[in-house]
């Protein structure tokens, strides 16, 4: 059952979800928005007793209160870029020091993920992908439901227009990419 009471009871998962992982993993986490991602970074990190580094958990709370109105992406991208070089120090950090780390950027474009691994394959780390996606009617909905609940995956509202402008932004997997990550795909 994930955090916002969907349930992941129709997921299909590939069978390697439970594998032998070194204790300094870092599993990354990408997909569509309102696919379940940060769930899965919450399931990863209990069952792997891992460090969560979720973009949301930072953005929200250091910006939220100043976002400017109307919403200035140039504003919003450079603090983005500021915290997510914070949060890769805090990773490299915690996996030196023995501890597995689940990374949660969303990593929406392809170039995004390429970057990721180089980063991670320059600085000698094990890792394991791990590609969240959900029907996009699902996905909206669970969107929609997040904003009203505002339970423990909410960190700002999502309005129907930055759904749109992110869905046009997000670049699905390649066939590569798909064959090395782990799969779950949710239908309910």
């Amino acid at each position: 059952q994930n955090r916002r009471g969907a349930g992941l009871a129709g997921a299909r998962i590939q069978p390697l979800i439970l594998f032998s992982v070194s204790m300094n993993t870092l599993h990354l986490i990408y997909g569509p928005q309102g696919a379940g991602k940060s769930t899965r970074a919450g399931e990863l990190a209990r069952i792997h007793r891992a460090l969560p580094l979720a973009i949301d958990d930072w953005m929200g709370p250091l910006f939220g209160p100043d976002l400017p109105r109307p919403m200035d992406l140039a504003w919003v991208m450079a603090r983005v870029q500021r915290c997510e070089s914070r949060i890769w120090l805090t990773a490299e950090a915690a996996l030196r020091a023995g501890c597995a780390v689940v990374l949660d950027l969303g990593f929406m474009k392809r170039a995004q993920r390429e970057a990721a691994a180089a980063r991670a394959s320059a600085a000698g780390l094990a890792v394991q992908w791990h590609f969240v996606d959900a029907p996009l009617a699902l996905r909206r909905e669970r969107v929609a439901r997040r904003n009203t609940q505002r339970g423990a995956t909410f960190a700002f509202e999502v309005t129907p227009a930055m759904f749109d402008f992110m869905e046009s932004q997000y670049e699905p997997p390649s066939a590569e990419e798909r064959a090395r990550a782990i799969v779950l795909e949710s239908a309910s």
